[in-house]
């Protein structure tokens, strides 16, 4: 139970990735909160199966954030741990886009700029929020979840693979700026294309078995919000090459 007596937000905590980090945090003690835009059934779900609480809210609205925290804080007493999983993937933008490659220019601009708003925005919004409780305690733990190098490459993934890219970026300073304060901030993805809900519906079934469990992430996702951690700050965490004898 190496997070006993810790309190964790996962945001976008109803499916894939947030859901399995959720049960992993929880497993070990965490008391845990996830959050979704919009899909409170989901949310509810995975709340009942872990003990945890469930909280509508948009990380991209500056209000919902706000209100997110301060009942965290004020029900729960604090936040130790911030697991910026929430994301808005490919889909919004071309619902094929596994198969069927579009250009920017074709792009929707406000798909676009969602994608944007969340992905980026949205981490910006709660971890600033997050951040001053952290650093009022000297202690916190700050996981921001990304993707491959290639991905944020790939032909079609615009603005998807930008998005996380300019993460990536913003973690590094931000993990800087962090140093010594008792809080961390670490980056964490799966290593490869993930079995999550960014797959689109007609994803051929005979491709899925190629796709990563989103339970992968959960063990190094418990290291990073643990003590043991203490020592570790501004790292790219690659859930497949992760162990426990190197988790660095």
């Amino acid at each position: 139970m190496r997070l006993e007596g810790k309190v964790a937000v996962v945001t976008g905590g109803g499916r894939g990735i947030g859901r399995a980090i959720a049960i992993a945090l929880a497993h070990e003690g965490a008391r845990v909160v996830v959050t979704a835009a919009r899909e409170s059934a989901e949310i509810e779900e995975v709340a009942s199966r872990i003990g945890g609480r469930a909280y509508l809210s948009d990380v991209a609205s500056r209000e919902d954030s706000t209100r997110l925290v301060e009942r965290v804080v004020g029900e729960l007493g604090n936040i130790d741990i911030l697991v910026n999983n929430a994301a808005r993937g490919m889909k919004y933008v071309n619902a094929a886009f596994m198969t069927e490659p579009r250009p920017f220019w074709e792009a929707d601009p406000d798909a676009w700029q969602s994608v944007i708003a969340t992905n980026l925005g949205g981490v910006f919004e709660i971890t600033r929020i997050v951040v001053p409780f952290m650093l009022r305690r000297s202690y916190g733990r700050i996981i921001n979840v990304s993707i491959n190098l290639d991905t944020m490459k790939r032909k079609g993934f615009s603005p998807y693979g930008p998005s996380k890219a300019a993460l990536e970026s913003m973690s590094a300073i931000w993990a800087q700026e962090l140093e010594g304060s008792g809080v961390t901030l670490n980056v964490l993805l799966p290593g490869g294309a993930t079995l999550t809900g960014m797959i689109p519906e007609g994803f051929p079934e005979t491709r899925k078995g190629a796709l990563l469990d989103p339970a992968i992430m959960g063990p190094p996702a418990v290291f990073l919000a643990s003590d043991e951690a203490a020592g570790v700050n501004g790292q790219r965490i690659i859930a497949t090459e992760w162990s426990k004898e190197h988790p660095g």
